[in-house]
């Protein structure tokens, strides 16, 4: 997730100070991983330099001054060009998983066995997750649904492995 991105789409809503901005891309997409203050004013600065944000004021207060920022007509160019443009769809062709595979078999241990032991990781998970959306609002139940199905496209392909395990053994060890 580009943060600065997401930063600058909350500010189209209007000005705010950096603290505002924390509390809501918190609130919105930050559940599992919210934002560190240093994380939001690099960010802000970063922005600010590039001249995607300007201050729109600044408050003093007991302690630090507070600057409130609104997004420019750069900063408004720069998220709709980055909403526009999809995502790269990520194959995982490198996939660690497959690789702790191979080496199992290289180095003739049990691959069959660290193939249930993810299969078992991968229910876990998916259990808390299914549970996660059972209890969440909207957001929460489609931010679950999507890794849920990552999760069930792992699982095929850890069944799928499983099943040829014995010819991996061939192509590999040959």
């Amino acid at each position: 997730m580009s943060i600065g991105h997401t930063l600058l789409g909350l500010l189209e809503s209007g000005p705010r100070h950096g603290y505002d901005l924390k509390r809501a891309f918190d609130e919105k997409f930050g559940h599992d991983r919210p934002l560190h203050y240093g994380q939001v004013y690099s960010t802000m600065s970063r922005l600010l330099k590039n001249g995607l944000v300007e201050v729109d004021g600044i408050e003093a207060g007991d302690g630090p001054e507070r600057k409130r920022y609104a997004i420019t007509e750069a900063g408004v160019t720069d998220v709709q060009r980055w909403l526009a443009t999809p995502e790269k769809p990520e194959p995982y062709l490198q996939s660690t998983l497959y690789t702790k595979v191979v080496l199992a078999l290289l180095t003739h241990r049990d691959a069959s066995g660290i193939l249930d032991t993810q299969r078992a990781e991968h229910l876990r998970m998916m259990r808390m997750l299914t549970d996660r959306k059972r209890k969440g609002d909207l957001a929460d139940q489609l931010i679950c649904d999507h890794a849920l199905f990552h999760l069930e496209a792992d699982l095929r392909w850890l069944e799928l492995t499983a099943a040829r395990l014995g010819k991996l053994a061939e192509a590999v060890t040959r």
